[in-house]
């Protein structure tokens, strides 16, 4: 069964001590090591926000170094990225064979299943973003290229994607009701077109996944399609099936199993939307090519383990709190 985060919608902690501090981000984010400096008192507050699946974390901490390494990493686990945005001080990130240091203004993107490492030489403040690696519509390698690069607040498209982290981590409390998903949703949604941007700047090649990036926009806008599948994309594309296979499982991923995803990933989002209350489960899964109501409720309690009633009525009532 898959596991998610810790559902809590908002808490404030103050006067953490390093095996607290430990222990709360082995709840919220993962499985840490942690080392501290010798001789030196440690503290650390942290203010918690959480929307739907995306949990919002304002954190001030003394000096410390943060681990995940490949012993903490369980095969299969869901994969999570998390943005972090220096609010004061620094940080240093390595993932990926990549280091860099993050100064006030300065963000940057990790992923939890895979191996990283956070140090704070000096006390500071600054706001992480935790939310399913499937909201960042990128193939698992392409992904590995923008870990661990900085945008900062005066450079290239940074300057439109920091300042909109800098008013989420400022205006946390306002993250509750109809919108905040969507807006929330839509700030993820520019800082991937701000990495991808970024990458190639430096140099990285995105272009060898055009194929794939082709299939996987022409299967965005028509997960409505109930005959969706590798024939059509194919002839879309003006490919052959084996071709199409061929290019997905060069990503360790099947065509089939994108579209499940997807379609079931959106309907969630819908289930989650207040806007969207008065809607049936039926109607929602119609809305993107699922139509056997049986079906659509075995496929979503295996993959989120609660049926899209269950999880409908607890994230509602969560938002209303």
């Amino acid at each position: 069964m898959t596991q998610y985060p810790v559902q809590e919608t908002r808490a404030s902690r103050s006067g953490l001590t390093p095996r607290q501090w430990q222990d709360f981000a082995a709840r919220y984010f993962a499985p840490l090591r942690m080392t501290f400096p010798e001789g030196r008192d440690f503290r650390a507050e942290v203010h918690q926000v959480a929307v739907g699946d995306v949990h919002l974390h304002d954190m001030v901490t003394d000096p410390h170094t943060v681990t995940r390494s490949p012993d903490l990493i369980t095969e299969g686990e869901v994969a999570y990225c998390k943005l972090s945005l220096q609010l004061a001080g620094t940080s240093g990130l390595e993932q990926d064979g990549r280091k860099c240091r993050l100064y006030p203004g300065d963000l940057a993107l990790y992923v939890t299943q895979r191996p990283y490492e956070l140090s704070y030489t000096e006390p500071q403040h600054g706001l992480v973003v935790h939310f399913p690696a499937s909201y960042v519509q990128m193939p698992p390698d392409q992904l590995r290229m923008v870990t661990a690069r900085p945008i900062t607040r005066g450079h290239g498209l940074g300057k439109v994607a920091v300042p909109l982290f800098e008013q989420l981590a400022q205006n946390m409390d306002l993250l509750h009701g109809a919108h905040a998903m969507n807006l929330i949703r839509s700030s993820l949604d520019m800082l991937v077109t701000v990495l991808s941007a970024e990458a190639r700047d430096s140099g990285q090649d995105l272009s060898e996944g055009y194929l794939l990036h082709e299939a996987i926009s022409y299967i965005e806008h028509h997960l409505d399609d109930p005959d969706l599948g590798p024939a059509r994309i194919a002839d879309y594309l003006y490919v052959s099936v084996r071709q199409l296979h061929s290019r997905f499982a060069a990503h360790r991923l099947t065509v089939a199993s994108y579209i499940r995803n997807r379609r079931l990933q959106a309907i969630r989002q819908d289930l989650a939307n207040p806007l969207l209350g008065n809607e049936t489960v039926h109607t929602i899964s119609a809305r993107y090519g699922l139509y056997d109501p049986s079906h659509v409720s075995k496929a979503f309690k295996a993959e989120y383990g609660e049926s899209p009633s269950a999880y409908r009525a607890r994230v509602l009532q969560a938002d209303a709190a």
